[in-house]
């Protein structure tokens, strides 16, 4: 195991930790997203550099080895020609490339090799990452959910506090006094209604009891 996984794996095992621990997961792992997201990008441009070298290591090897091949065949062509003088300088300059190849065989494999080490912890960084930001969004449910539930609680803690059945008798003696202060009063106007036709009446008859009066002395 690299020294970058095992460090990630650490990284990942507090964030589990420290998850169950904060009051604030979201936050957290906003952090630790952005962290992820540097990291990538730090990654990507490593592998970028890493890709070019590891091209031009390529080239210098095909090229060392194109010229071996090229030197090689020149001494042949020399032998032929009975140009033996020739033929060791272009076998000289094979063994130069040979050498090249050699060296630079050896570094491209390990340029080769880092780069694809690289590109699997490019690609577990960004998998990672993907992981922990559906962790994000599932804390954010929660969060959300949770919060939701307690401006809930917050208005049905008001329900229930007044006592409705007492609510309504408290209207009905109100709205119960109301109509006897209404029927006092008609029954009132009424009685004095019935005391002006009770005293108009009286009055009447006794009008009339005078005038008979008064008509029985004339006559006398």
């Amino acid at each position: 195991m690299s020294v970058f996984r095992r460090v990630r794996d650490i990284t990942l095992a507090n964030l589990n930790e420290w998850l169950e621990e904060s009051q604030d997961p979201v936050r957290l792992i906003d952090q630790f997203l952005i962290e992820t997201r540097q990291e990538i990008a730090e990654a990507e441009k490593l592998h970028y550099q890493y890709a070019g070298h590891t091209k031009q290591l390529k080239q210098q090897v095909d090229q060392a080895r194109l010229m071996r091949d090229k030197r090689e065949e020149q001494a042949l062509l020399a032998l032929k020609a009975e140009e033996e003088h020739l033929a060791k300088l272009a076998l000289q300059e094979k063994m130069l490339y040979e050498e090249k190849v050699a060296q630079y065989s050896d570094l491209y494999e390990q340029s080769r090799q880092s780069l694809q080490d690289l590109e699997s912890q490019l690609s577990e960084l960004k998998t990672e990452y993907q992981v922990v930001y559906s962790k994000r969004q599932y804390y954010y449910a929660r969060m959300e959910t949770l919060r939701l539930q307690q401006r809930m609680n917050q208005r049905m803690n008001g329900f229930g506090t007044q006592d409705v059945p007492k609510m309504f008798n408290r209207l009905e003696d109100r709205v119960s006094d109301m109509e006897w202060e209404a029927r006092s009063l008609r029954e009132l106007r009424k009685t004095g209604q019935d005391f002006v036709s009770q005293a108009n009446s009286t009055l009447d008859d006794e009008l009339s009891r005078l005038k008979q009066k008064l008509q029985d002395k004339g006559e006398e």
